[in-house]
C-alpha cells in the first residue's frame, strides 16, 4: 500500500514562504479548523482571526503555515518556523513540472516563462541547463525566497 506524504520546510517566515509556494504550485491555504470559508475568502486573514480568538500570542502566530492542493491530489506542504539559517545545500529539493510533454526550444521557452513568473514572486534564478538528449531534457535551477533550491523541469 502506498503512503500519502507531507513535505515540510524549515522557514524563518512560514507565512511568506507558504505564500510563495502557494502561488508557485497553484495550491491554497486551508482554512482554520471548524471555520467554513466562503469562496474567495482570505484564508490567512481567517487564520489571524482564529489564532487571536483562541488566545495565541501575536508573536507566535507565524510559527507555522500550510498549503494544500485544491484538487486534493498533491501532497500537503507544511512550513515550520526555525531560528537557524540555511547554511548548506538542500538534501532534498522539489522539481516543479512546468513543461509536461514539451521538448526542445518549446520546453525551454515554457520553463523560461515560469522562471520569470517565479522571480516576480521572489525566487532567484541560479542557472539554466540546456537539453542534452537522450537523457537530459533541460531545466532551470532556482531558489525560493529563503534560499531552498528547486528545479523547473
Amino acid at each position: 500500500m502506498s503512503r500519502h506524504i507531507q513535505i515540510t520546510f524549515a522557514a524563518h517566515d512560514p507565512r511568506a514562504l507558504s505564500s510563495f509556494w502557494r502561488d508557485a504550485l497553484g495550491y491554497v491555504h486551508p482554512g482554520p479548523p471548524g471555520v467554513d470559508l466562503p469562496d474567495g475568502a482570505d484564508a490567512l486573514a481567517a487564520w489571524d482571526d482564529f489564532l487571536a480568538r483562541i488566545g495565541v500570542p501575536e508573536d507566535q502566530r507565524n510559527s507555522r503555515s500550510a498549503i494544500e492542493d485544491p484538487a486534493g491530489d498533491g501532497p500537503r506542504v507544511f512550513f515550520q518556523q526555525v531560528p537557524e539559517d540555511k547554511i548548506a545545500k538542500n538534501r532534498v529539493h522539489l522539481d516543479v513540472r512546468a513543461a509536461p510533454g514539451l521538448q526542445g526550444e518549446e520546453r525551454m521557452a515554457a520553463l523560461e516563462a515560469e522562471c520569470d513568473r517565479l522571480v516576480a514572486l521572489g525566487a532567484k534564478r541560479v542557472r539554466r541547463d540546456e537539453p542534452a538528449p537522450p537523457l537530459g531534457a533541460g531545466l532551470i535551477v532556482m531558489t525560493d525566497p529563503e534560499g531552498n533550491e528547486f528545479c523547473l523541469d
